[in-house]
């Protein structure tokens, strides 16, 4: 399949920045006590509102493509996808906890997914960062900001995102590394990437293509890489949907940080799941 030419592409993107913040509109709207939630399997949340924004997201993408097949968070699998050449992959509300608990680090991720990589994707993240939003060749942009991560290759006062035994074990390397917060939206921490708030960003094992698909393309768009820890690029659409553990950096500090993280044993809390 072709790609887009680049009227399109603009088009795609003005209209994918339409729907998710008419998405993040509504899930910022029914934020309260009164929204109900639940847990589901492996002990995670999810609350009407996820239910709501899936549903609005679902109708609003696939009337802008008809042809794509859909993967959420929040949807039951269509392994039909698999057959698919083009996706939608989607979070409605990617870090539920924190939205649930009135945290504000709390995101709508959407990715346009051809062949197993992104094309397009958007993190909205309406109480704290604003829109992120890319397209294939075309660069990344924050609220309409074109967006460089950070150039540097040094681990030196490096600000660093993730799991805290990866940080820890990053910093017994690079003791000079400095440790952030945790960022409960995965999709917002490796977006921030792109935009060098986060220098080096990592996600533990057991993420998913709808945590993942959209910050990809935003980080690579804007100069950097997503990988696993040996460098391998990320593929989505897959049968299982999950992956290893991930990091992501600037293209110059990732290559000296994979020196690192490649040594890291096969097996362990290194690579497993982790807050």
């Amino acid at each position: 399949m072709r790609a887009p030419e680049p009227t399109a592409r603009a088009a795609l993107k003005d209209e994918l920045a339409a729907i998710v913040r008419e998405a993040g509109a509504l899930a910022a709207s029914l934020r309260g006590d009164r929204l109900k939630f639940w847990t589901k399997h492996h002990d995670s949340p999810v609350s009407e509102a996820d239910i709501a924004v899936d549903g609005l997201l679902r109708e609003r993408l696939t009337r802008l493509m008809p042809d794509c097949a859909w993967l959420s968070e929040e949807t039951e699998d269509d392994r039909t996808r698999l057959g698919a050449a083009r996706l939608w992959v989607v979070d409605p509300i990617d870090g539920t906890r924190a939205y649930v608990n009135g945290r504000t680090d709390w995101a709508i991720s959407v990715a346009l997914v051809e062949h197993g990589r992104p094309v397009a994707g958007a993190v909205f993240a309406p109480m704290e960062d604003g829109l992120y939003l890319a397209t294939a060749g075309e660069g990344a942009t924050r609220e309409g900001v074109a967006l460089a991560a950070d150039t540097s290759d040094s681990l030196d006062q490096a600000r660093a995102a993730g799991p805290k035994p990866m940080l820890a074990e990053l910093a017994g390397a690079a003791p000079r590394i400095v440790p952030l917060p945790k960022v409960h939206s995965l999709a917002l921490r490796l977006a921030r990437v792109a935009a060098g708030k986060i220098e080096i960003a990592f996600a533990s094992k057991g993420s998913h293509d709808w945590d993942l698909a959209a910050a990809d393309i935003i980080v690579q768009e804007a100069g950097g890489a997503l990988t696993s820890l040996e460098g391998a690029i990320t593929r989505y659409n897959s049968a299982e949907a999950r992956h290893g553990a991930l990091i992501a950096a600037g293209l110059a500090r990732h290559r000296r940080a994979l020196a690192i993280t490649r040594a890291w044993p096969p097996h362990g809390a290194l690579r497993g799941s982790m807050a």
